[in-house]
C-alpha cells in the first residue's frame, strides 16, 4: 500500500509541474507588469508582457553583460546563496506607450515571517523610481502584508536610489517619512519589522546593481 501511495504521489507532481512552473512563469510576468502599472489578469499576462517587456540581460556585479545567460529564469534566492562574484543579476527593459524606456530589477529579502519579494523599475535617468510591486509569504495581514497594497507601494514612484551621486536607497521610515523628502517612504503602522525587512531589501539588492546604474544613466 505504501509503494502504491508513493507511486501515486509521484505521478501527481510529475503531472502537475508543467502546470506549477506555467503558473509561476505567468505570476512573474504580472509582478513585472504591475511595476511599470501595467495591470493584468492570467488571459492577458503573457500577451502585454510581450508587448511591454521586449528586452532582458544578465549582469554581474561589475555591471558587465554576462553573455548566454537568460535572464528569466534567473531565480534571485539561488543567486543569493553564492558568493556575490558569482552571482547573476537581471536585467529587464520595458518601453511605456509614450515610448519611455524602463528597466525593471528585482528584489528579494526576509520579512517577519518570511520572503518578501518584488521589483523596481526605474526611469531612464537610473536613479528615478517609476513604480514599484512588493509580495510576501506569510506577512500578517493589515500588518506586514500591507507591503502589497497600492497605498503602500504608490509612495514609491519619484523617489532616487541617489543623492549627489552616492547610492542611498530608499528608507522606510517609523512615524513617516519628512515631506518632500526624495529617499523615504513612511513605514508600515504595526508592521515594523516587515518595513525594516523591506528597506534592507532594497539596499542590498539595488546596491549590487550600483555600477551598472552609475555606468548606464542616461544612456538609455
Amino acid at each position: 500500500m505504501v509503494i502504491i501511495v508513493a507511486t501515486l504521489l509521484s505521478l501527481a507532481a510529475t503531472v502537475l509541474q508543467p502546470r506549477q512552473l506555467k503558473n509561476l512563469e505567468i505570476e512573474k510576468k504580472k509582478s513585472m507588469l504591475e511595476s511599470i502599472g501595467i495591470p493584468s489578469i492570467r488571459e492577458t499576462t503573457e500577451d502585454l508582457y510581450d508587448k511591454y517587456i521586449k528586452e532582458s540581460f544578465v549582469i554581474n556585479i561589475k555591471g558587465e553583460v554576462v553573455d548566454g545567460v537568460d535572464a528569466f529564469p534567473v531565480d534571485v534566492v539561488v543567486e543569493q546563496k553564492k558568493p556575490l562574484e558569482q552571482q547573476y543579476l537581471p536585467v529587464f527593459f520595458a518601453t511605456i506607450d509614450n515610448r519611455e524606456k524602463v528597466t525593471i530589477l528585482p528584489v528579494q529579502g526576509k520579512g517577519l515571517w518570511g520572503p518578501i519579494y518584488g521589483y523596481v523599475s526605474l526611469k531612464p535617468d537610473l536613479n528615478t523610481i517609476y513604480g514599484v510591486t512588493f509580495d510576501h509569504k506569510g506577512e500578517t495581514p493589515g500588518l506586514g502584508a500591507e507591503i502589497n497594497t497600492t497605498s503602500f507601494e504608490s509612495m514609491f514612484p519619484g523617489k532616487q536610489l541617489y543623492e549627489a551621486g552616492k547610492f542611498v536607497s530608499i528608507g522606510v521610515i517609523k512615524g513617516g517619512a519628512k515631506p518632500g523628502d526624495k529617499h523615504d517612504v513612511d513605514a508600515i503602522s504595526g508592521g515594523t519589522i516587515t518595513s525594516k525587512g523591506l528597506e534592507k531589501m532594497l539596499q542590498d539588492c539595488l546596491y549590487k546593481y550600483n555600477d551598472y546604474l552609475i555606468n548606464n544613466r542616461n544612456k538609455i
